[in-house]
């Protein structure tokens, strides 16, 4: 059904607009960008603090593992709380934990710090897609999560870039200082320009023991996952499997039962929100991969530099900034269906071009033809995927489905590179080894090109075209096969007077 238009909402074209995309856009690629741009600089990390691959894996999972698990405690809070005071919170303790991880002197440290940094953008994420479904009118929603989708997409593909020109000019540790000035800018954008919004269904009260059921859950099955690789299946490593597989059991079970869930049970009523959640869990566990693996194959086994390697993905930055809105706007039109079935599909073929590149890779031949054709897939998926994601469930519940949606691609990536490095046989030391890390990334890359092939084959399965899509008169076609049911719209906290908005 067509959503009503609030008096508060703005237009995309509009200077309000733009300085709502601009506040979002900054703070969620903070999280972004340090979810990509640490990858480069593994290989000096682990020079400097002498650590091994293990090490290596939880200085990236030390930060999915809380981003993933508290993701959903942060939508509850921005629902509850107000969406602009949880971004603002979040952005302020992601800076405080990069100065952390700045200054770590030990890999033990750094993890803790990492850990915290997730924490911290698991507050401020799922609050910047709210910010936008709640500021925009309908019809330019699928714009501004283009825009979105696409800025902050260049925020993660400009990683590796910006990593590798940092540690050839000075040092990994600044790859982490960089986030406290712009995490200022984002502050003082959001709090002069950024609307306040909250659910006005949302009770005060949050499942706290379930958010600690998720985190212990994810963090035994993920500590299994890394330790298996250097010690067996022995008792300990099964031991952790086995409890982190009750405990996310149980935290099942909590969701189900309990009078005030982190997840709204609406939310799943909805198979479009189920079908497009399934094919993010396939489609991000793939790209976990590869931005670990990837960029360490470079470095390792082709011989490159961290700025050459890093500059190696700018095609993926440059096609992300051209085709991500258009994405959007096409996907909004025809629905998301043809574009999430394409995009992943022509992600695997890049993925799998990317296993002509051995030692002594000519860019231009064996680098640029994979880079371009998967930032091609990239960016035809990405926008689409996420409206479909927020089109499915009910506008009132945002925050909610946003923090659902980044909890499973999270989980997914957090997931991947824990255990494809394992069954790929990349344990140890392996990466000082280019013959041998070349075997292993093989493996892996055969098993995320697989993965990618099967979320197309689901887009085109079970993806409805109807949810998303822009109808004749503008509005929302939100139809889907098992509709949620509608709720009250979004409440807008107008700024006091004087206050800015």
């Amino acid at each position: 059904m067509a959503t009503p238009v609030a008096e508060h909402q703005v237009r995309f074209a509009e200077p309000a607009g733009r300085w709502v995309v601009l506040a979002t856009v900054l703070g969620s690629g903070l999280a972004m960008l340090d979810a990509t741009v640490v990858n480069v600089a593994l290989p000096r990390i682990g020079e400097d603090l002498d650590a091994d691959l293990a090490g290596l894996q939880w200085t990236l999972n030390g930060y999915t593992l809380t981003l993933a698990a508290f993701i959903l405690l942060g939508g509850s809070l921005a629902d509850r709380l107000g969406r602009r005071r949880v971004f603002i919170l979040g952005t302020i303790w992601f800076a405080a934990a990069s100065a952390l991880c700045g200054g770590a002197p030990n890999v033990e440290v750094l993890v803790a710090a990492r850990a915290l940094q997730g924490v911290g953008g698991a507050l401020l994420t799922p609050g910047s897609l709210a910010i936008i479904m709640a500021s925009f009118v309908p019809a330019d929603r699928g714009r501004a999560i283009g825009a979105w989708s696409g800025l902050g997409g260049i925020a993660a593909a400009a990683g590796p870039f910006l990593g590798g020109w940092i540690i050839v000019a000075t040092s990994w540790r600044f790859v982490f200082l960089l986030n406290l000035p712009l995490a200022a800018v984002v502050v003082l954008v959001a709090a002069r320009h950024v609307p306040e919004s909250i659910d006005p269904t949302a009770s005060g009260r949050l499942d706290i023991a379930g958010a600690a059921l998720g985190a212990v859950g994810l963090a035994g099955i993920t500590y299994a996952s890394i330790a298996a690789g250097e010690r067996g299946l022995d008792a300990t490593v099964v031991g952790a499997a086995v409890a982190g597989l009750l405990t996310l059991a149980a935290f099942v079970v909590r969701e189900r039962r309990t009078a005030h869930p982190l997840v709204p049970p609406g939310l799943f009523a909805s198979r479009q929100f189920t079908v497009t959640n399934i094919v993010t869990f396939t489609i991000y566990a793939a790209f976990g991969a590869v931005f670990f693996l990837l960029v360490l194959h470079l470095q390792v086994v082709a011989g490159f530099s961290p700025l050459a390697a890093g500059i190696s993905l700018l095609p993926v930055t440059l096609l992300m900034l051209v085709l991500s809105t258009r994405s959007g706007a096409l996907a909004a039109r025809i629905g998301p269906r043809l574009p999430m079935t394409a995009g992943p599909l022509i992600a695997a073929a890049g993925l799998l071009l990317t296993l002509r590149v051995g030692p002594d890779a000519a860019y231009l031949t064996d680098v640029l033809p994979a880079v371009v054709v998967f930032g091609v897939g990239l960016s035809l998926l990405v926008a689409p995927l996420t409206a479909a994601v927020l089109a499915a469930a009910p506008e009132e519940h945002a925050g909610a489905a946003s923090g659902v949606n980044n909890a499973v691609a999270r989980t997914a990536s957090l997931l991947a590179v824990a255990l494809l490095p394992v069954l790929s046989g990349l344990t140890g030391d392996v990466y000082r080894d280019p013959a041998a890390f070349a075997d292993g990334y093989r493996t892996a890359t055969l098993i995320a090109a697989g993965l990618l092939i099967v979320g197309g084959l689901l887009s085109a399965a079970l993806v409805s075209n109807d949810v998303g899509r822009i109808g004749p008169g503008g509005d929302d076609v939100d139809h889907c096969f098992s509709c949620p049911v509608d709720g009250p719209r979004l409440e807008t906290v107008r700024p006091a007077r004087g206050e800015r908005s």
